[in-house]
């Protein structure tokens, strides 16, 4: 599983500009005539891939630059999404029927209805699915059993803390609940230390974490039927529990436990102001564990985000990754051969990026993991009550409105109340209009 952009970052760019000069190598290759003893590929289809990957563009072009050798009959145009969700980037291209090959995709209620819309291929006879844990395998199931899409790994959010810091603060004991989590706050802050990064300028990581916490501990803990509700657009939300949600946010902030400059901090950007020390914790994803585990000069540590009240049992965060899917397209059969390369071979390389944990039974490049992390969420697998990440439950058009929510929130636009009230007239309208 993200950011707003004027203009597009020097990282998607070099990315953009490598994957424009890989197709423009394929494409002299085919106008060149065949060397003597090697066999001419007359007919090459050119799959069109349109991939998220705010954190690993280059591992994405060498996988598909290393597909292209292995496979001399299709080439591979790598393009990246850009904005602030993977819904925005496919959105529009459905709605012209200007369809890539392969996309990659959340595994929500309007990746769904895209698969039963017969826009999505199904993927259930790949080797990939079959490999696919099996836990996984109802994320990416549809209503009418269309097996739609391949996890990119299993996601959560958690507490990334700077061991060395919290020792020379005081803490020799970690938070269980929300008020004790702003205690270690206070004592870091009085120890000279900014306690926790916030990513104003890239709120999917506020929603991945503090949002998507905050509606297990506020919501989902307290109302088995949530999901039903939710689809029905009877579900509840404009309360004072939902708005604490928002208001947690901006009390952190206003609390001085943030970064200056926060609403400008991106994604990069806050993994950074952790890996070199100078906040204390990060509210992050398992999919970075790659670049938090291994910050510079000292120790990190995990823990599970305490946002729960006093004497309740937390509801952790856990669910699937962004994925991958085929799209009903004439390029269709090669572009399935891709993703069943990226779920095989090609996972090794995106791991060793990301460390993160893989979501297949038999792992690719096992030994790229994190044990901290493999075993937080071989943890929190076991709580009584857990919830999936906010891309995967909320309605595409409310995922992409709940972003400059948050923003508005934090700027004190508008009140958490009332982003309550504008979260759940969404949700609403979105059950009403079959918008899922």
């Amino acid at each position: 599983m993200r950011q707003l952009f004027s203009t597009i970052p020097f990282r998607h760019a070099f990315c953009l500009a490598a994957t424009v000069l890989l197709v423009a190598v394929a494409g002299c290759s085919q106008n060149n005539s065949p060397a003597p003893n090697v066999t001419a590929h007359p007919h090459r289809t050119t799959v069109t891939a349109l991939i998220w990957a705010p954190d690993w563009p280059e591992q994405m072009l060498q996988i598909a630059h290393e597909f292209n050798r292995l496979n001399p009959d299709i080439s591979i145009n790598v393009q990246f999404m850009i904005g602030d969700s993977v819904e925005q980037n496919i959105k529009p291209r459905v709605a012209l029927g200007n369809l890539p090959d392969l996309i990659s995709l959340n595994p929500n209620s309007y990746a769904s209805e895209l698969a039963d819309q017969g826009v999505l291929a199904d993927v259930g006879q790949t080797a990939a699915w079959k490999a696919m844990l099996d836990n996984l395998k109802a994320d990416w199931t549809s209503p009418a059993n269309k097996q739609f899409g391949i996890s990119g790994g299993v996601a959560t959010t958690l507490m990334y803390y700077n061991k060395d810091m919290f020792e020379r603060a005081g803490i020799t004991r970690l938070p269980a609940d929300f008020n004790e989590f702003l205690i270690v706050c206070e004592q870091l802050k009085r120890a000279g230390y900014t306690p926790i990064v916030w990513n104003g300028g890239f709120p999917n990581m506020l929603a991945n974490g503090p949002f998507s916490f905050g509606f297990g501990n506020n919501v989902v803990a307290h109302e088995p039927q949530w999901k039903e509700k939710m689809a029905h657009g009877t579900l509840d939300l404009n309360t004072q529990p939902v708005a604490n949600i928002f208001s947690r946010m901006i009390l952190i902030a206003d609390k001085g436990y943030v970064q200056s400059g926060y609403m400008n901090t991106n994604y990069d950007e806050g993994i950074n102001l952790f890996t070199e020390g100078k906040v204390a914790m990060a509210f992050q994803g398992s999919w970075a564990s790659g670049r938090l585990m291994h910050g510079t000069g000292f120790k990190t540590g995990v823990f599970i985000p305490p946002w729960n009240e006093p004497g309740k049992t937390v509801v952790p965060v856990i669910g699937s990754e962004t994925g991958f899917a085929v799209c009903e397209t004439a390029n269709k059969a090669a572009a399935l051969r891709f993703l069943e390369y990226i779920a095989g071979p090609g996972f090794a390389v995106l791991q060793k990026q990301r460390h993160n944990i893989s979501p297949f039974k038999q792992e690719s490049g096992q030994g790229y993991g994190e044990p901290e992390i493999a075993a937080y969420t071989a943890m929190v697998r076991n709580y009584p009550v857990t919830v999936g990440l906010y891309y995967s439950f909320l309605p595409a058009n409310t995922i992409d409105s709940l972003h400059p929510l948050i923003q508005d929130v934090l700027l004190k636009n508008i009140t958490p109340r009332q982003a309550a009230k504008i979260l759940d007239a969404s949700i609403r309208h979105e059950a009403k209009m079959h918008y899922k």
